[in-house]
């Protein structure tokens, strides 16, 4: 048999994980799954703070010793502590509030390099997806204790700072800890964000604070949930509709305003404007 003359089609691309729609309507179902879990287990906690940092601080760390007292400080006044439930920060701040009596909830997730969870959780959950996972950091915290860490830290310390900045949530404190760490990012947010690029306004830096002192944070935190003192002060506050909370915890809001052309103002349908088709109902 002759060879063919047509010339060889291109093959189809070929994906290392193909599922079929019937695959991902289930997927849906155990997304759901974890927001049920999640919701059921901590609808119940009160007052609670969560403690971000980086996993690979050793346990000689002075950073360790600092979440471990912090997280003492807010169990001893009857705040839960959460945290990622993994080593490092995490194991310190879980360990600071299991040793002190208090409510220590861990927020595992399922990666590829497995996360051992530390020992120290009173209440531990375990995630698939980061988006659920970060729901119940949001939803559940009325504050943020954020210490050194890597990228992960960054997307809890922004992601915060959005929700705040955008209004989408009620202001809580997001509170920084060690001036060594984060002076160098808050200066260069300063300096290009906001003098240079304008793409920050300059009360915007002050939705956070950065203390070298946990207790000092800690207080501050304290001083919020009974009335004493208010998060982002000078953002505007809401009491209608606008203000109603969503079931993950942040605000309903306005819908996006879209701007009505000159034929929906004058009532006109798109039937029967010049030049355009008109069709059967």
């Amino acid at each position: 048999m002759g060879k063919s003359t047509h010339p060889s089609q291109p093959s189809s691309p070929s994906f290392p994980f193909e599922h079929s729609m019937g695959t991902e309507a289930w997927r849906v179902l155990r997304i759901l799954g974890e927001f049920v879990e999640g919701f059921d287990s901590l609808s119940k906690l009160g007052p609670a703070v969560s403690v971000f940092g980086s996993a690979r601080t050793d346990p000689a760390s002075p950073w360790y010793a600092l979440a471990e007292e912090c997280a003492r400080l807010l169990a001893e006044r009857n705040i839960t502590v959460v945290t990622g439930g993994g080593p490092g920060i995490m194991e310190a701040a879980n360990k600071g509030a299991y040793q002190a009596g208090g409510t220590s909830v861990g927020l595992n997730i399922a990666l590829p390099l497995e996360q051992l969870p530390n020992k120290f959780q009173t209440l531990e959950l375990n995630f698939n997806y980061f988006f659920c996972r970060k729901v119940m950091f949001v939803k559940y915290s009325q504050g943020f204790m954020i210490f050194p860490g890597g990228f992960g830290t960054m997307d809890e310390f922004f992601e915060s700072l959005t929700l705040i900045q955008t209004l989408k949530i009620d202001p809580f404190p997001v509170v920084c800890i060690g001036h060594e760490f984060w002076d160098g990012l808050i200066s260069w947010m300063r300096s290009c964000q906001d003098e240079s690029f304008h793409t920050i306004d300059p009360d915007d830096l002050e939705l956070f604070t950065v203390t070298d002192d946990v207790e000092e944070g800690v207080n501050f935190i304290h001083a919020h949930l009974t009335g004493e003192k208010v998060a982002g002060a000078r953002l505007p506050r809401f009491s209608g509709s606008e203000a109603e909370q969503t079931a993950e915890g942040t605000r309903i809001g306005i819908g996006p305003l879209v701007k009505k052309s000159r034929w929906h103002e004058q009532g006109q349908d798109a039937r029967d404007r010049p030049g355009e088709p008109k069709t059967d109902s």
